[in-house]
């Protein structure tokens, strides 16, 4: 996969567990800020659609391979590009990496939805035509 957005985090005490590794559910709060702040970068404030346009993300479903842990104080680069566009979601390939290292690879469904009924909902034509632009070439 090549990717399409990547952010840079450092690994907190906060995001450890006691033997100073990064705790397992953490590395899904890393991938949501790297999709949020890719959408944010896109113009695409997800408060703002949620008021404007009635509709939000929600994630559908992850596949996560844990390869390596990260710890403490670590400089990790956390990818996100599409691999996918469905009617009513989007498929996103992520990555964790330390350097040149892979720490984690995922595969995370976020799915389209009515802000107010939660129901799934087709992905605006302008979004489509947007996101059909950034999909993924395999590497």
């Amino acid at each position: 996969m090549s990717p399409s957005f990547r952010l840079t985090q450092r690994v907190y005490w906060e995001d450890t567990d006691a033997g100073g590794v990064v705790y397992y559910a953490n590395y899904l709060r890393f991938l949501e800020r790297a999709r949020t702040d890719w959408l944010r970068s896109l113009g695409l404030q997800q408060e703002r659609l949620r008021h404007e346009a009635g509709w939000v993300f929600v994630v559908a479903h992850v596949d996560a391979r844990y390869l390596k842990p990260a710890r403490l104080d670590d400089l990790l680069d956390i990818s996100a590009g599409i691999l996918q566009l469905e009617r009513a979601s989007v498929l996103f390939g992520q990555q964790v990496r330390r350097g040149e290292e892979l720490l984690l690879d995922a595969k995370v469904r976020a799915a389209c939805v009515d802000a107010q009924s939660f129901k799934p909902r087709r992905l605006p034509p302008d979004l489509t035509e947007q996101l059909q632009g950034l999909l993924s070439k395999p590497a």
